[in-house]
């Protein structure tokens, strides 16, 4: 029977084994190196991947919440006709600075009249906490540096969403703000609980 790649023969002599040791290991090295190459071209092939995946899907994400925001700017205003506001005004995207010019936050959509002013957030879906608490910050920072369209005005709050979760509605009303849900191609203004005063800031 023919011996195997590097099987140790009988009567090998002590120089005979070193080269069959440093042949063994040499062999192992070299194996060893491809595998590591093969690796790292399949985990930079992964990275690129999944970093092309992520930018598609937070451009699809970026895309699918400016819709949305689209849809529910479109005569926002009527929403309100029970209360005594005429915000007929709205601007979108508007940034709020702080000390030294610094933007600190930006107002998805903000409705304006004479005497009103309503910061709107726009989110694809609430169903956490966190954008609700952080949009009530904003409301803070809004009124603590206003920009020409809320100086001198009430402000109120709203959220608005494509899926606003009963949970979060609950908080939001409890928080004085205003709940805009997109249902189809139109939006409504969530039912408010009995009592429910709008905040003003």
């Amino acid at each position: 029977m023919a011996a195997r790649k590097h099987e140790i023969p009988p009567g090998l002599t002590l120089d005979k084994l070193w080269e069959y040791f440093y042949a063994s290991m040499k062999e192992y090295d070299e194996r060893q190196k491809a595998a590591d190459e093969r690796f790292e071209q399949q985990k930079a092939q992964n990275d690129r991947i999944i970093g092309e995946l992520s930018k598609n899907m937070y451009g699809l994400n970026l895309s699918v919440g400016r819709l949305i925001e689209t849809l529910i700017a479109a005569r926002l205003w009527e929403k309100f006709s029970a209360y005594p506001y005429n915000l007929n005004r709205a601007y979108r995207r508007m940034p709020i600075f702080g000390e030294g010019g610094r933007t600190l936050t930006e107002i998805d959509i903000l409705l304006a009249d004479t005497e009103w002013v309503m910061a709107v957030e726009v989110k694809q879906e609430y169903d956490d906490g966190r954008d609700l608490k952080r949009h009530l910050q904003r409301m803070d920072q809004i009124r603590k540096h206003p920009p020409e369209q809320v100086m001198g005005k009430k402000l109120l709050g709203a959220i608005a969403g494509g899926v606003v979760s009963p949970m979060i509605r609950e908080l939001a009303h409890e928080n004085g703000l205003f709940v805009l849900e997109l249902k189809g191609e139109a939006v409504e203004l969530a039912l408010r609980p009995e009592g429910f005063t709008p905040g003003e800031w």
